[in-house]
């Protein structure tokens, strides 16, 4: 299914990413359980293509309970190990592992901050910061703000969090727009 509309190069290649990138990617975010989501496929997508992450993203809805971060939480050892099994996931134990260690990790962050939303988006002072890239060649893989996301999380006990991941994270989630100027989805409204 193709329109005439102008996207992200990036979003060409498939029905998935067309969707993906036209409904989601760049489009402000402010749900902790959409944002604990996003930083767990982030996670995963770390060496790997983000359509394959795309494709197993129901299988992650699925084992870790629709991203119920207090449900994550309680996962324990047993449950990651039955995760090895599931050919629906990245079969890699420490992201996996890292999911409930991540969600335990966020619960401490929603109770000092009110929310992971309040957490996250504070270091771009609650609004996307939106750049005018004319090329995605000129787009970074990682920024200051991404090195300093990603430190903030280590210390507090998240895993799979490194400045690109982080960064990529920031795009997804509608920190930063990093939507080519031409694309008809930059300066998208909030998500809910």
């Amino acid at each position: 299914m193709s329109d005439n509309r102008v996207r992200c190069p990036w979003a060409d290649g498939s029905d998935l990413m067309r969707a993906y990138h036209d409904t989601e990617w760049g489009m402000p975010l402010h749900d902790d359980r959409g944002l604990f989501e996003l930083l767990t496929l982030e996670g995963a997508q770390a060496g790997l293509s983000w359509r394959t992450v795309l494709n197993k993203r129901d299988a992650y809805r699925r084992a870790f309970h629709d991203f119920d971060i207090p449900r994550v939480a309680a996962m324990g050892e047993a449950d990651v190990t039955a995760l090895l099994t599931d050919p629906g996931l990245i079969r890699h134990r420490q992201k996996l592992a890292s999911v409930p260690a991540n969600a335990r990790a966020a619960l401490t962050v929603i109770a000092e901050f009110g929310s992971l939303d309040a957490y996250l988006w504070r270091f771009v002072d609650g609004r996307p910061a939106v750049n005018l890239w004319t090329e995605m060649s000129q787009v970074p893989a990682r920024t200051e703000i991404s090195d300093r996301i990603s430190k903030e999380l280590r210390k507090r006990g998240f895993g799979f969090v490194g400045s690109t991941i982080c960064y990529a994270f920031m795009q997804a989630s509608g920190m930063v727009d990093d939507h080519v100027t031409s694309c008809f989805r930059r300066l998208s409204p909030t998500r809910s």
